[in-house]
This record gives structure tokens, C-alpha cells and sequence, in this order.
């Protein structure tokens, strides 16, 4: 009998990040980067480091791995190998190379079934122009994969999640409720399907929305991933010492992701979002639980935001739509207020 590989996983994708109040305190105590070459740290929470080479070279490091999402193997690491690489395309650079991360339990599954998540995680990392040059494995109970990727960038072209200003609107390139979709069918819940779209989503490299905010020009960029949209958020608001402000409506939302999470499905990870953004976000009245919890769910693969000038707002837009990313909505704005407050209106 064929093993699903999300049965071998007690929490999938992204949903498996320890949730922001648990990880956050523990990164304050660690001892601060003093390099002055570390153009981007982990002190405000972004996607990757970069550390300075030259005056128009430096680089990209960033790793990102996880359980399987989707019960395929090559979709699996074909989705795994979309959201390492995302956490460079968050940065505005290029990736140069990868190497495979993988935990696997070799007692459970059959040695063809890593041949093909490691054929997915290549093959994606092929349509993205480069190579995996190595990597690591180990034995693991559950199947565990992902990359360590490297990319280039230039030091003066950074797209840091630090550098938003009130006023700047908030562009999304992917619709929201991946976590939700893969929840439901991972739980035999997912009468329309919509896992098939979902894997559709997850792959799609966001290659194309970091190209378009070069040619634009942003303030401040994101991949939105395990925290969920408002989760993100939060950290750009935070690290720009801003407040951000979003309308539920403007928000892009898999449709069968409203109708499941009309029924109780959500994972863990949405809920952990959920309490933790609870100090930190105002919802008005008519935003109901549901919809809240969509605005943080637990994405995987998910889309990148931008904080972009309102002048620049439209022709990104455009330029979005002409690179053809799943979609190109503006969903909200940065403000003046508290730092890290979101203010969600319907």
C-alpha cells in the first residue's frame, strides 16, 4: 500500500515553524552581529542575511526546510525548493546555488521515494537557474527537506523588510489559505480538490514579483511563509518602525480556503499566529474569526508583499500583471502609529 507522506507528519510545511512568540524572545538573547560586512542580520526578523563583499557584490544566505506539505515526493520538493528560494527573490537578489537539507526515515519509506523528492527540489532549482551542489542527510522519523541557498545582490539595491514609510502601499503576489487547503487535505477534507491549485501556487517561483520590484523600485519586501500574512506584516511594520493598516476585502483568498475555514479547518500554526498577533493587531467588529484567522494562516511557498511608494504603486501593479505572478492586489498601506501595530478593517 502507498504511504502518504503527509501521514508521516505530525505538523506539514511551514506549519512547522516555531510560532514568532516562542522564537522571537530566544533571538533577543543571542549576542549581537557586530561585522560591519552583515548588511542584514537577524536583528528585525528578515527573510535572509546579507553579507557585504565588495562595493557592488554581496551576498545572500538563507535555509529553509520542513515536512512534507503535499503527500507527492516530487512535489513535495519542488514545493520545498520554491520556498527556500523565495527567501532570496524577498531580498531582491539572485541565487547562485543550493544545497539539499534532508531528514529521512529509511525504515518507512523506500530509497526511491528521496530519489524523487530530491528530483523535484533540482528540477525547481533548474527552471530557477541554478544548481544544487551538495547538501546533508540524515535518519529522521518524519521526512524532512529543504535547501540552504546562496544568492547575490547589490548592496545598494537590498529589498530589507526595514525600510517601509507610512504612506507606502502594500502590494501581495499570491492569494492567501495555502495552510488551510493543505490542512483539509491532509485530513481527507477537501471535497473540491482545491490541493491541486494549492501545489500550482506553492511552485511557482516568485522570481517573477522580485524582477518586477527591481524594475519598480520598493521600499520593503517580505515572502510570506509560516507567520502568515499578518505575521509578516507585523515584522515590516516592526523593522520600519511603522504601524500598517489592511482592508480584509482587498485580500486575495483561495475561495475554498473561506469555505473550509468556515467549517474549524485551520492548522496549528494559524492558531499559534492567531494568539501571538492578538497584542499585536486591532480588528474591527465586522472582521469575523474566520477571516482572521485566513489573514494569518500558516503559508507555505506563499507570495511575496511589498511596501511601495504611492506613486510607484500602479506602475508595479502593472508590471506585476505583465510578468503574469498569481495575482497583483493592493491590500493596505503603512502608517504612522505604534511600531508593529496592524489595524484590520473589512
Amino acid at each position: 500500500m502507498e504511504i502518504r507522506l503527509t501521514k508521516l507528519a505530525k505538523r506539514a510545511g511551514c506549519a512547522a515553524k516555531q510560532p514568532p512568540g516562542y522564537l522571537l524572545p530566544l533571538l533577543k538573547n543571542l549576542p549581537p552581529v557586530t561585522d560591519p560586512n552583515v548588511l542584514v542580520g537577524s536583528n528585525t526578523s528578515d527573510d535572509a542575511a546579507v553579507y557585504k563583499l565588495s562595493d557592488d557584490l554581496a551576498l545572500v544566505h538563507t535555509t529553509d526546510f520542513f515536512t512534507p506539505i503535499v503527500d507527492d515526493p516530487y512535489d513535495f520538493g519542488a514545493i520545498a525548493a520554491t520556498n527556500a528560494l523565495s527567501d532570496v527573490y524577498a531580498m531582491g537578489g539572485t541565487p547562485l546555488s543550493a544545497l539539499n537539507i534532508v531528514g529521512f526515515p529509511d525504515t518507512l519509506l523506500e530509497p526511491e521515494v528521496l530519489g524523487r523528492i530530491l528530483q523535484g527540489g533540482a528540477e525547481k532549482c533548474k527552471e530557477a537557474g541554478i544548481d544544487i551542489v551538495g547538501g546533508h542527510t540524515i535518519k529522521a522519523e518524519e521526512p524532512i527537506y529543504g535547501l540552504a541557498v546562496t544568492g547575490k545582490v547589490h548592496p545598494d539595491r537590498i529589498f530589507s523588510n526595514a525600510g517601509g514609510r507610512p504612506g507606502d502601499l502594500l502590494v501581495l503576489t499570491k492569494p492567501i489559505g495555502l495552510g488551510i487547503i493543505t490542512t483539509a487535505s491532509k485530513n481527507d477534507a477537501d471535497p473540491l480538490n482545491a490541493i491541486v491549485e494549492a501545489i500550482v501556487l506553492m511552485t511557482t517561483l516568485n522570481r517573477a514579483a522580485s524582477e518586477a520590484a527591481q524594475v519598480v523600485g520598493v521600499t520593503a519586501a517580505t515572502d510570506i511563509t509560516g507567520f502568515g500574512l499578518l505575521g509578516h506584516l507585523r515584522n515590516v511594520a516592526a523593522a520600519s518602525q511603522c504601524a500598517a493598516h489592511i482592508e480584509f476585502s482587498k485580500v486575495p483568498v483561495i475561495d475554498a480556503a473561506r469555505e473550509y475555514v468556515a467549517t474549524g479547518i485551520a492548522p496549528g500554526g494559524t492558531h499559534a499566529n492567531w494568539r501571538f498577533l492578538n497584542d499585536w493587531a486591532t480588528y474591527a467588529e465586522d472582521v469575523t474569526k474566520e477571516q482572521q484567522l485566513l489573514l494569518c494562516d500558516a503559508q507555505t511557498s506563499g507570495g511575496l508583499l511589498f511596501a511601495v511608494a504611492p506613486e510607484k504603486a500602479d506602475q508595479l501593479v502593472e508590471e506585476l500583471k505583465r510578468k503574469g505572478t498569481p495575482c497583483a492586489a493592493v491590500i493596505g498601506r503603512l502608517t504612522d502609529g505604534t511600531s508593529g501595530h496592524l489595524a484590520i478593517t473589512r
